[in-house]
């Protein structure tokens, strides 16, 4: 199977303090509620997915469509979990720049401190970012390079390359579960813009061109590989250059689901009885999407721009961050990860169970949303929520004194 591909358009600027910091805090509690409900190996899979990434940095207030994602998600799981990596057994490793040199130094360490073979997840970490660098001749050059590594030895590899000259990036998945071979059909994903041909000696039909390269270098052990075949996914995800979000880019039905869960009055003495009694309808518009991502299935993630609707977007699309809804996502995610690592999981359970009730309604009531009314109300209602994006400077002492993670 074909690997998956998206367009990813270069985006310059910054993730200002206000956002990153609850970037951090949404990221860590969202990772550790899917580490509770569905273990370690489950958090790999799914982070080697590109569409649940792109779902999952949508969620989280960047911009839902754009390269930035990448940096700024990896960067914010990286701060988020690294403090508790004891805890949890998950390790996110490298980054950009000096971070992605000093990768091979953090696996030895890490590996020292677990029992693992150190040299050879060095070994899988250096040849995952050479066969996208040289293998695969697409134009892009590598300049992220994320290593996610379990206390058991299981890695997933998030690392990202840059055409300047197309003003395109293309973002590369692997998962070690499914790799049997660096030289054919690596990935769990490839994600970028369809440019047309190029050489990508990683494919498994370059198999005659690849063998004639390893005989001239046959005097090379580190050159040579075992030859094995994967297959991949084969569903694609165009992402489009535009910045703001339109109808197209979103499933109604599935959005108007989550609308109906929040603000349809038939449904309120359900969500009460979810024990999310007492959130305003915004709030558990955000905690609808927020739990789709923790239970969501993979088929639900093929629509990213859906899920800006949850926390907006800092460049103001499809809204302004409501920062007042992005706390409180934060806090109820964070109780009830803090809940279940005590034995009480009734608040986790009220998130699934708030998921399986959007599907419930989606599947049963033919709901939709007016995506174009939807965006002018978020904009509308912004200020009351405390909507802010980066083209605003306000100072604010409430971010000063907010405790995240």
């Amino acid at each position: 199977m074909c690997a998956r591909h998206c367009t990813l358009p270069l985006h310059y600027g910054h993730v200002p303090a206000w956002l990153a910091d609850r970037m951090k805090a949404m990221g860590t509690a969202i990772t550790l509620a899917i580490i509770h409900q569905h273990g370690r190996d489950e958090f790999l899979r799914r982070i080697s997915d590109p569409f649940w990434f792109q779902a999952l940095g949508a969620v989280m207030g960047m911009d839902w469509h754009s390269s930035g994602i990448t940096t700024s998600v990896m960067g914010a799981l990286r701060k988020g979990l690294s403090p508790l990596s004891h805890e949890t057994g998950l390790y996110i490793l490298g980054g950009r720049g000096r971070y992605s040199r000093n990768t091979p130094d953090e696996i030895i360490e890490v590996s020292m401190n677990r029992g693992l073979d150190g040299d050879s997840l060095v070994r899988c970490s250096r040849l995952s970012a050479k066969v996208d660098n040289s293998c695969i001749q697409d134009g892009f050059q590598i300049y992220l390079h994320n290593f996610i590594l379990t206390a058991d030895g299981k890695w997933a590899v998030v690392q990202q390359g840059m055409n300047d000259a197309s003003a395109m990036a293309r973002r590369y998945h692997w998962l070690s579960e499914d790799v049997r071979s660096f030289v054919s059909d690596p990935h769990s994903a490839i994600e970028g813009e369809n440019m047309g041909e190029i050489l990508n000696l990683s494919d498994c039909r370059a198999d005659s061109a690849r063998s004639s390269i390893m005989d001239f270098l046959s005097l090379h052990p580190e050159e040579q590989q075992h030859e094995m075949e994967l297959l991949l996914s084969s569903r694609h995800l165009d992402m489009p250059g535009h910045h703001d979000v339109r109808p197209k880019d979103v499933d109604s039905k599935r959005l108007g689901a989550v609308l109906a869960a929040a603000y349809d009055m038939r449904f309120a003495e359900f969500t009460d009885a979810l024990l999310l009694k007492g959130l305003g309808p915004r709030t558990i518009q955000a905690l609808s999407l927020v739990s789709e991502v923790i239970y969501g299935a993979p088929s639900r993630f093929t629509d990213p721009a859906r899920f800006s609707f949850a926390h907006g977007g800092k460049d103001g699309h499809p809204a302004p961050v409501p920062l007042n809804v992005y706390d409180k996502s934060i806090s109820v995610l964070k109780n009830a990860v803090n809940s279940a690592k005590l034995g009480n999981g009734d608040k986790l359970d009220a998130l699934k169970k708030l998921d399986i009730m959007v599907r419930h309604i989606e599947n049963n009531f033919e709901p939709r949303a007016d995506v174009n009314k939807l965006i002018a109300h978020e904009r509308k209602i912004a200020p009351q929520h405390g909507g802010r994006t980066v083209f605003d400077n306000k100072e604010s002492m409430r971010d000063v004194q907010l405790k995240l993670f």
